[in-house]
């Protein structure tokens, strides 16, 4: 049964210390990468969410044979060539699912439909279709244009010519035909080169892509970030054993709760060794005021107290790199010595929902002020004695629901509608929120 809101009382402080649900960007590709590997490859610290659950079905689907081998580890057993070559794959609201899978069933050929959830098929894959079209792929749409659903025929693929992709909608569809390029560069007799048009957003994504091939045995050459080249003749090799690290984007929400609760809340899961972009928001934090200490797998903020008028320092930065954990700075903004501006956030319009007006809208119910353009948000602290109580929608996005539980510090209650919304990445967050803070009417109850 689903839980239709959770009430969350004025909170004043916070600490302890939470593990993190392993990384959904790591899963994903580690799963899909696992399944194109030729043998046995083994991954403990996997997420279980509802992303990666949709994955795991579409392998299954797909023929691959995966076995449980812990409460979060599993076996894969993989190969290049998949056994089940005509499926109806169902894949959620999940971009790290789909996009990929479209580039490997188009490369390796089959009669594939891939849809989702609606919001899917109102997110744009057009980009990554007209890539693998150019390399000879066979893909239709079955409703609007440059959207899911997507129908994958049999086609007659080639990587004589070099592949041109767009990558400033999402990092999605060059992470996508980079993963699927081994597949035809096993037979090919030069390598497939996969070239950029336009700018790349989200390049921290991409560095994650190219390490988590790398171990699977397959190294691009990247020049300049602009072209990418995977040599001929290469496959991708099994993992005896690869650990998953924490999500960085979920420890934005800690690293914003000891930024404003005091602390100290220490972070395990994610550190100075991790390959996630996402770590880099601590930095964030810092400049506006937070103490952050680091360590190889592991963070430690201590911070201001908001609940007792203390103020974070305001910002104005570029987004770009890491678009998911900018939503936390857009409600750490609530609660600044001044204006914040979120400056090069465009990816979040096509997200799980449009983000930016999501966030301009709720925010609004606050009682604060926000302005937005197509690419941007400005976001003006909220006094004290104008906060109001509200019901925060959350519109079926995850990241939604945790940034606005760091709003329980103001001086009136919260109400998070659709709470369990966060299964899509962290099915336990509350959980582990509610267990961090506390304060005079601290109790939590869901309705």
């Amino acid at each position: 049964m689903t839980t239709p809101s959770l009430f969350l009382p004025p909170v004043t402080q916070a600490r302890g210390t939470v593990s993190l649900p392993g990384s959904k960007s790591l899963s994903n590709r580690a799963l899909l990468l696992a399944a194109l590997a030729q043998g046995r490859t083994g991954l403990a610290g996997l997420l279980d969410s509802d992303d990666t659950r949709v994955m795991l079905a579409a392998l299954r689907t797909l023929g691959l044979e995966i076995t449980p081998v812990g409460r979060d580890a599993v076996q894969v057993r993989g190969g290049p060539r998949w056994p089940v070559r005509q499926a109806d794959l169902f894949l959620g609201n999940a971009g790290t699912a789909m996009r990929p899978l479209t580039a490997a069933l188009a490369l390796m050929g089959g009669d594939y439909r891939l849809a989702g959830v609606p919001r899917m098929h109102e997110r744009p894959v057009g980009d990554l279709v007209q890539a693998l079209r150019g390399m000879g792929c066979v893909i239709e749409y079955e409703g609007q244009e440059g959207y899911p659903p997507l129908r994958i025929r049999t086609g007659q693929p080639d990587a004589r010519q070099t592949v041109r992709v767009r990558a400033t909608v999402s990092s999605q569809f060059l992470t996508a035909l980079l993963m699927a390029a081994p597949i035809l560069a096993a037979a090919a007799a030069q390598p497939v080169v996969i070239e950029l048009d336009g700018p790349l957003i989200s390049q921290p994504y991409i560095r994650i892509t190219l390490d988590l091939m790398a171990r699977f045995g397959v190294t691009v050459r990247n020049v300049d970030w602009q072209r990418f080249e995977i040599p001929a003749g290469v496959a991708y090799r099994p993992v005896a054993s690869l650990p998953i690290e924490g999500d960085a984007s979920s420890a934005s929400y800690f690293l914003g709760l000891g930024a404003i609760a005091g602390g100290p809340v220490r972070i395990e899961g994610v550190g100075t060794d991790s390959v996630q972009g996402d770590v880099a928001f601590a930095e964030v934090i810092e400049a506006m005021g937070a103490e952050v200490m680091r360590e190889p797998h592991a963070m430690t903020v201590r911070g201001v107290s908001v609940a007792f008028g203390e103020q974070l320092r305001a910002f104005d930065l570029d987004f770009n790199q890491i678009p998911d954990a900018a939503m936390t700075a857009a409600v750490l903004a609530l609660y600044a010595d001044g204006p914040c501006r979120l400056r090069n956030i465009g990816s979040w319009r096509v997200k799980e929902t449009d983000r930016i007006a999501a966030m301009q809208a709720e925010l609004g119910r606050l009682g604060a002020h926000a302005v937005a353009g197509e690419d941007w948000l400005t976001v003006y602290p909220l006094e004290r004695d104008r906060w109001r109580a509200a019901e925060i929608q959350t519109y079926d996005d995850h990241r939604m629901a945790m940034c606005f539980s760091l709003a329980s510090f103001g001086p009136v209650p919260v109400t998070v509608l659709d709470p369990g919304c966060v299964s899509k990445t962290y099915p336990g967050y509350f959980d582990d929120f509610q267990r961090l803070v506390s304060g005079p009417a601290a109790s939590f109850d869901t309705a």
